[in-house]
């Protein structure tokens, strides 16, 4: 592989010794892994069901790689919510943010989704999960992910952080930021980016990572912790963007994010090959050495960067109060959503459900007045209503289990009505079947909805997801 001149100069300079061995990495095949869903799965259920050959990831406890030649995108697992294909590497961000069920948590830079989607599965349905990219198209991705791993309690935005600040003064307990940059880390699986980096280089993007940094600290409560990542080895883009926060905002201090040694052995986890920050090369504080670097050559990853970063408690928190505008009478629910609603066995509280252009949503609790946001989702999109009717949305297909609902359709595996339902092709079912809504299921994981009506089959499954 032919590296920018300017780049190879600048990591031999950074690596000494250690380049020729970061170099042999462009001659070895990238990583692929993928990441269990635990709102669906724990890892040792996926294992036994698991249709791929696959070994752990050794500092991601969810996380495994898979053979490259494999292909897990395609396999009704993956339909179902299962798993989110990821970078090994990239998988590292999420899994350190200590997240607490309850908490209020963003990702400012949240697009297609692999970081967003393990904080809502770690949120466990509790608290709320604000995902934000300020691309609308790359949001409507990230926006399917979230509802495919059934996260029922996102808030789907697609701002700039300068404008979520006013919506948001010192409102999270916990952010995340993986930083648009450079992308050096992606070279190799990648090449097509060092076009990329030679016409931007490193300048262009760390001028962006420094104003999303400062933003977002002024949205995270005195007491909250923040994660800042980037999957460049530029010390500009990494620990210089953090040296700049620690200078603008002194409340904020660089903590050691690697968990304690017996709860690495709880959870089976090693990082071994991780190294640490380099206040040397950006002329910083000493603190920055808690600052975590994982290099390709140390790793099988592509490399990345993390910094966890807490906001000392001091004072009084600013943070909005919690008012939604959303919501419409609650009578103006069909009684045909009324009556499905009644089927269901999750708990919808009344004062969460609210109707917007006849669509119904389940908010999540605590949101703030969202007047004027660029909203993309506002919680779980419940169904829509249609001239009285009520048709159930594939959201809710995906944020539901088997025990949510009674009307299950059961496929294994290997029937060939799951595929031809994920295309959104007919299928038939042998015996009969009273008129309503289905669950369609593979191995007890639902896919989405059929109706039946005189026991013919009307397949629901959203077109938009399906089978290609």
């Amino acid at each position: 592989m032919n590296l920018p001149k300017l780049f190879e100069d600048r990591m031999r300079t950074l690596l000494g010794e250690e380049y020729e061995a970061y170099l042999q990495c462009y001659n070895k095949p990238h990583f692929g892994g993928l990441r269990v869903n635990t709102l669906k799965s724990t890892p040792e259920e996926f294992e036994k069901i698991c249709p791929f050959s696959v070994n752990r990831i050794p500092w991601v406890w969810n996380g495994y790689y898979y053979d490259t030649q494999e292909q897990p995108s395609k396999h009704p697992y993956y339909y179902a919510g299962l798993y989110y294909i990821q970078e090994p590497s990239a998988m590292t961000p999420a899994s350190l943010l200590p997240i607490e069920k309850g908490d209020k948590v963003l990702d400012i830079c949240a697009a297609p989704g692999g970081k967003s989607t393990e904080l809502g599965a770690k949120l466990g349905g509790e608290g709320l999960l604000v995902s934000n990219d300020i691309s609308n198209s790359r949001a409507k991705a990230l926006l399917k992910n979230i509802e495919l791993f059934g996260i029922r309690n996102a808030l789907v935005t697609s701002e700039a952080p300068n404008k979520l600040v006013d919506y948001f003064p010192e409102y999270f307990d916990k952010i995340l930021i993986d930083a648009p940059c450079s992308g050096e880390g992606m070279f190799r699986k990648s090449p097509a980016i060092m076009k990329n980096w030679e016409q931007y280089g490193v300048d262009y993007y760390n001028k962006l990572q420094k104003e999303i940094i400062i933003f977002a600290a002024r949205m995270l409560k005195p007491g909250g912790f923040m994660l800042y990542s980037t999957c460049t080895f530029s010390p500009e883009e990494n620990e210089g963007t953090i040296a700049y926060l620690l200078e603008e905002y002194p409340e904020f201090e660089v903590v050691n994010a690697i968990p304690k040694e017996e709860l690495q052995k709880e959870l089976g986890i090693s990082y071994e090959g991780f190294d640490y920050g380099k206040p040397e090369w950006v002329n910083g504080k000493e603190e920055l050495k808690h600052c975590i670097r994982l290099w390709p050559h140390k790793i099988n990853g592509e490399g990345h960067f993390i910094t966890l970063l807490h906001k000392r408690n001091e004072g009084e928190s600013n943070s909005v109060k919690d008012i939604s505008s959303l919501a419409k009478p609650k009578n103006s629910l069909s009684d045909e959503a009324i009556e499905f609603f009644k089927q269901l066995k999750f708990p919808i509280k009344q004062e969460q459900l609210v109707v917007h252009e006849d669509r119904v949503y389940l908010l999540p609790e605590g949101l703030p007045n969202l007047k004027g946001l660029r909203i993309l989702r506002q919680g779980l999109l419940l169904g829509e209503m249609k001239k009285q009717r009520f048709e159930p949305s594939q959201a809710l297909a995906s944020a539901m289990t088997i025990s949510d609902y009674d009307k299950l359709i059961q496929l294994s595996v290997e029937d060939p009505n799951v595929i031809r339902y994920l295309k959104c092709e007919a299928i038939e079912l042998e015996g009969d079947y009273e008129d309503g809504w289905y669950l369609v299921c593979v191995e007890n994981h639902p896919l989405g909805w059929i109706k039946v009506a005189k026991n013919n089959f009307k397949n629901k499954y959203l077109p938009g997801w399906r089978w290609m």
